[in-house]
């Protein structure tokens, strides 16, 4: 399997788009979501597999619903 297949890395690839159409650094939107910004860039790299409380975290710090967090990843 290729990187670029990997739901970890598409998953974190989401999660920088839509971290950046709200017009957030990494930074501010990791101490929104109150985790570390090295965690939150783990995540964006496709290194960290999240626990579903950490979803929903996210989730809920963009504004959407997490089936609009997942969708297409």
């Amino acid at each position: 399997m290729s990187k670029a297949d990997d739901i970890l890395v598409r998953f974190g690839q989401r999660v920088r788009k839509l971290r950046q159409a709200k017009g957030l650094s990494q930074e501010r939107f990791a101490g929104e979501c109150g985790l570390d910004r090295t965690y939150m860039g783990g995540i964006e790299r496709g290194e960290r597999n999240l626990g579903l409380r950490n979803v929903n975290l996210l989730a809920e710090t963009l504004g959407i619903t997490i089936s609009e967090l997942m969708k297409g990843v």
